[in-house]
């Protein structure tokens, strides 16, 4: 049995089973076990605990082996953070999870700022990783907005695999007026794993010319492409006098250069070689071009309305329903 018990059948005035109050640094309610729960808190309506303070932390829940805190909702939210000036739920931990949240059927943890301008989860580590996210067959981080970028990140990106992307573009700040206006480019794209290579050169003596290529450059591409300009006079009878060898070899720039002829004395030459990757990662991971979508997909759009196709024929809405988008907008503030 318990040992304190607190009733409170006054139901219309909402008083208080048990209230605990604590002076000077003392606590107004503790509790302790061995091996069983120190304090439950349970209600079928309203709140199964509360702690309200002035100026002090709310909850301290200190564990040496469990849980500092766990909280559980069959159908509702299991933690629910909300603070007026400043931080809503904080977790901290020296050795590993400052805060879990788990979900066998909807949202693990749901962060939502009632500010225009605010942050709904911030996640910050000063040496390691700010925020983290794990699938197993799905997207580790899934990213939404209706109006402005799903995604932003300031600083550099880092991806170890295939970026796939329905376009992209630098956009950067116009060099002729950059306090008012954008300058954007769209990326080259190519069916193959490309590099291109350029630069000029000037003919010798003979019209001819040895462009000399990193050492890396056979052991990284293969299947070259040659394309020669002369500039400032015309140059019919230019040709590719020797090849770029696809064979690499451990002696340093024994293989990666080409030789340009049939050009004039001290001529310009514009010259561009592009070579398809050869390197390890690109031979495991040569890209598709085209694809049969999986059964699942079928029917559903990358840009269902480029299409004519309505909203829900999305593959967004495929992989994370309306429903529970409206979920997570619609999630009320409860009556703390």
């Amino acid at each position: 049995m318990p040992s304190v018990t607190g009733i409170d059948d006054d139901v219309p005035s909402k008083g208080y089973g048990v209230l605990g109050l604590g002076s000077s640094n003392h606590d107004g309610v503790r509790g302790e076990s061995g091996t069983g729960t120190g304090v439950v808190g349970r209600s079928f309506y309203g709140n199964g605990a509360q702690f309200i303070t002035q100026a002090g932390i709310g909850v301290i829940s200190s564990s040496h082996s469990g849980y500092g805190v766990r909280a559980n909702s069959d159908t509702y939210i299991g933690v629910y953070g909300i603070s007026g000036g400043s931080v809503g739920m904080y977790g901290h931990s020296n050795s590993t999870v400052g805060v879990l949240g788990t979900s066998y059927g909807s949202i693990g943890m749901y962060g939502r700022s009632y500010v225009s301008s605010g942050t709904g989860v911030v996640g910050y580590c000063a040496n390691g990783t700010g925020v983290a996210g794990f699938s197993d067959n799905s997207y580790g981080i899934y990213g939404h907005s209706t109006t402005g970028y799903a995604a932003y990140l300031e600083g550099n990106v880092r991806i170890t695999g295939t970026l796939q992307k329905g376009g992209g573009q630098f956009k950067i700040d116009h060099p002729l007026d950059p306090a008012n206006k954008y300058l954007s480019h769209s990326f080259v794209e190519s069916p193959d794993m490309k590099n291109v290579y350029d630069g000029v050169v000037a003919l010798d003596n003979n019209g001819e010319a040895e462009i000399e290529l990193p050492d890396w450059f056979s052991a990284l591409n293969k299947d070259f492409r040659y394309q020669l300009t002369a500039i400032g006079a015309p140059g019919p009878n230019l040709y590719i006098a020797e090849k770029i060898s696809d064979t690499t070899t451990s002696n340093k720039n024994n293989n990666s250069r080409f030789r340009v002829a049939g050009g004039t004395s001290g001529m310009e030459v514009s010259w561009q070689v592009t070579g398809i990757r050869k390197d390890p990662w690109a031979n495991a991971n040569r890209i598709e071009v085209e694809e049969e979508k999986p059964d699942k997909e079928r029917g559903y759009y990358l840009h269902p309305d480029l299409y004519g196709q309505a909203e829900k024929s999305g593959i967004s809405h495929l992989l994370f329903p309306k429903e529970k988008q409206e979920l997570i907008i619609n999630v009320k503030k409860p009556n703390l």
